[in-house]
């Protein structure tokens, strides 16, 4: 049995290493194949592939994730190895598909592709002085207001305009805020109040052309909801435009309108305006800054940025102009402070009521205090609900005048017995105000009044000035200039000079001596029209024209020389630069002009 038990343990030892010989002997085969022959049959391939997807699934579906977002960030090492103006072009070609997606409303394939030109652009390196640095620049910004045009567009298409004027508290914000919760509470509040006149019309235009009605309140900032704001950079009305850009947006001025007064007309432009800045920038808080100070010079600022760098409009703030940098964060602390005044610790009044009016043709001048008078109105009524007359009186033209309620034909039939009103002409010397002028000291010299200066320049109750100034100053119908009398010319050679005293300018000196403003600055080659006390100005060079020289003689006069040449007397003072007081003396040369 012993035996037995020997044998087949042998027996199976054999058989044992004989299966491992074979099984190694198998395997070796196979792997040398693998490294050497060809492919496998396709049978065979499938066969592997299905075991492997069977036995290691999810670590396949892991490596391809990893696989297809590395993918892409090897693309840039092959794109850089080519001509960076090739790239350009590429770039160019993918913003040009993302436009013409954009135009069939395919905004994914426009982003797309627009990401795919982004891409391109950031990855170009150029040498400080290469002529392609401010090419890319400008398709980058192209690019950018493109991405911010789609994105603003989206939010507007789905409703949600409140959206599209982020309402961030940053310490731009919080300051402007804490400024309208003291020093500036009383303008804040009684701006709030007055908006009541006016919000009804904004909304209305602000909803018929899809914006967002938090734009309403654009005139707290801007005017403060009075109708005739007017600001030191000549801008007007509740919408403060300038006037070339109320011309630019179809807003009427002459001498009889100025509809940038005009609530309803003002509006609209500012509609239209603001729609454009939206267009072109793609954000509303780009677009505002460049409402405040023009989209011109807000595009310097976005070009001065770094090239690989999308805007945005909490970046270009400190380097915008004072003034525009503050318009953004004060308009957002507004529309902060209106939704929630109780958070802010702001008790607002109750607005104002609207205006509520009817409207009626006037065909010819008719003066508003004359109208209200017959109708029984208050003195200003009429004016405040015409605010855009600039005579408070109705052109000689056809005209829509707004009248209250109730009392449209009472106004026509009142109409009738007014008399016709003739405006006066209106008559001022332009004056260039120097360093220690003031504003009464100029009344008293052109014999008017610091009202009249105040109220036709659109001076504060403060009345400052600044020199070099230009200030309009009513003279009443008259001309107020210094009598040629109080200047005299000398003579040197063949000139005649003439010494600059205070007060003068070149207008006064031209009209005095019956020359132009053009000539004297030819003559003394002056670029502009500053002039300095004791400056001499040449005023006539030369022989005048069909003039000979006459020796003066004892006991002669003026009078006598300018009779005895048939001339006038004036005629001879101003050729000889003299006046009725010089005194003349014997073998003095004067000019002459043989009789005819």
């Amino acid at each position: 049995m012993r035996n037995h038990k020997h044998t087949f343990a042998i027996f199976f030892t054999i058989i044992f290493i004989l299966f491992s010989l074979n099984c190694s002997s198998y395997r070796r085969p196979v792997i040398e194949d693998i490294k050497s022959s060809p492919p496998p049959e396709p049978k065979e391939e499938i066969n592997l592939v299905t075991i492997e997807e069977e036995s290691i699934p999810n670590f396949e579906e892991n490596n391809d994730t990893i696989v297809s977002k590395q993918a892409p960030q090897e693309e840039p090492e092959e794109e850089q190895k080519k001509d960076p103006s090739e790239l350009l072009e590429e770039a160019m070609n993918a913003y040009q598909d993302a436009k013409i997606a954009w135009d069939q409303g395919d905004m994914d394939t426009a982003l797309v592709a627009l990401d795919e030109a982004y891409g391109l652009i950031i990855n170009i390196e150029l040498l400080h002085d290469s002529p392609l640095i401010q090419e890319k620049t400008d398709l980058r910004l192209l690019i950018a207001r493109r991405i911010q045009e789609i994105y603003a567009s989206q939010a507007t298409v789905i409703g949600e305009n409140h959206q599209t004027i982020p309402l961030v508290e940053n310490k731009y914000v919080l300051k402007e805020i804490k400024s309208f919760q003291t020093k500036e509470k009383t303008y804040f509040e009684s701006s709030y109040k007055r908006s009541g006149r006016y919000r009804k019309i904004i909304l209305k235009e602000l909803e018929k052309e899809g914006l967002p009605q938090e734009l309403s309140w654009m005139p707290i900032i801007e005017s403060g909801f009075k109708i005739r704001a007017y600001s030191r950079a000549r801008a007007l009305g509740l919408w403060q435009f300038i006037s070339s850009t109320g011309y630019r947006y179809g807003l009427r001025r002459d001498r009889w309108i100025d509809e940038r007064m005009d609530p309803e007309k003002a509006t609209r432009a500012a509609i239209k305006y603001l729609k454009e800045l939206h267009s072109f920038f793609g954000d509303w808080t780009t677009a505002l800054a460049s409402y405040n100070c023009g989209e011109f010079r807000v595009r310097r600022v976005i070009q001065a940025q770094r090239i690989n760098y999308l805007d945005n409009f909490w970046d270009l703030y400190p380097m915008l102009p004072t003034e525009t940098a503050r318009f953004v964060p004060r308009f957002i602390a507004t529309l902060l402070i209106i939704n929630n005044p109780e958070k802010y610790r702001m008790h607002l009044p109750v607005p104002e009521p609207p205006l509520r009016y009817k409207t009626i043709t006037v065909k010819r001048a008719v003066k508003l205090s004359s109208l209200s008078k017959e109708l029984g109105l208050g003195e200003d009524e009429l004016a405040d609900l015409n605010p855009e007359l600039r005579y408070k009186s109705t052109p000689d033209q056809e005209y829509k005048l707004k009248v209250p309620i109730a009392s449209e034909e009472s106004a026509l039939a009142a109409l009738n017995s007014l008399p016709r009103w003739i405006p006066p002409e209106t008559t001022y010397e332009i004056h260039y105000v120097r360093r220690g002028e003031t504003v009464s000291g100029i009344a008293k010299r052109y014999r008017t009044s610091v009202s009249a200066i105040a109220r036709l320049n659109r001076l504060g109750r403060r009345y400052l000035i600044r020199p070099g100034q230009r200030l309009k100053v009513p003279s009443k119908g008259v001309r107020v200039y210094r009598s040629s009398q109080s200047r005299s010319l000398t003579k040197e050679g063949n000139k005649l000079i003439y010494k600059v005293k205070r007060g003068d300018s070149l207008y006064l000196i031209a009209n005095a001596f019956k020359t132009s403003i053009q000539k004297i600055k030819t003559l003394n080659g002056l670029k502009s029209n500053r002039l300095d006390v004791g400056q001499k100005l040449v005023i006539q060079s030369g022989t005048p024209e069909g003039a000979t020289f006459y020796t003066v003689k004892t006991g002669d006069t003026p009078y006598e020389i300018a009779k005895k040449f048939g001339m006038n007397l004036n005629v001879l003072l101003r050729l000889n630069g003299l006046s009725s007081r010089s005194k003349i003396y014997p073998g003095q040369k004067l000019w002459v002009t043989q009789k005819q």
